[in-house]
């Protein structure tokens, strides 16, 4: 599940020759894909928090503020040098990478609404610390592979995002961590 942010504003076209590669790559988007690693930091922040909290017991709140954002609404709601230029990019994008990030996007959306949902059931200190651990140890290769993904350095493969290895990881998160 994605939250959509309305935004009715299109992005302004950069000048002419805003996908030549060159302007991609200082607007830190990869030129072979059309797509900014900029988006994983959404992951990488909730992540970072998550392996905090067996020290830092406070961040919890700060865990169960995080949404889930697609890229259009990651970027528009950014502070991204480039953020227009992302946008434009991702819509020209290479259609079959970013399938392939969207679907792993989902696949982390999921597992860390279900995380939130733990989160919020009344756990212990000590199990919500445990539950950040194994949440960001899945999370981390997922995030390196979508990485990879946007640097065009893996083929878009989805058998760590469908839908039903998502399902089970879910059901395995709520199996394995009780109040």
């Amino acid at each position: 599940m994605q939250v959509h942010v309305q935004d009715d504003t299109p992005p302004a076209r950069p000048a002419a020759g805003w996908l030549d590669p060159a302007v991609l790559a200082r607007g830190n988007i990869n030129p072979q894909t059309g797509l900014a690693t900029d988006f994983l930091n959404h992951f990488n922040e909730v992540i970072m928090l998550l392996e905090m909290l067996p020290g830092a017991p406070e961040f919890v709140d700060d865990i169960l503020n995080w949404q889930p954002l697609n890229y259009h609404d990651y970027f528009v709601t950014s502070h991204f040098k480039d953020r227009e230029l992302a946008i434009l990019a991702y819509e020209a994008a290479d259609p079959i990478a970013r399938a392939g990030l969207e679907q792993f996007a989902d696949t982390m959306n999921s597992y860390l609404l279900a995380t939130l949902e733990r989160l919020r059931s009344g756990l212990t200190p000590e199990a919500a610390a445990d539950l950040g651990i194994e949440a960001a140890i899945w999370l981390k290769p997922v995030v390196a592979r979508a990485g990879a993904v946007i640097n065009g350095q893996q083929e878009a493969s989805f058998e760590l995002a469908d839908e039903g290895a998502a399902q089970v990881l879910v059901d395995a998160l709520f199996e394995n961590f009780t109040p």
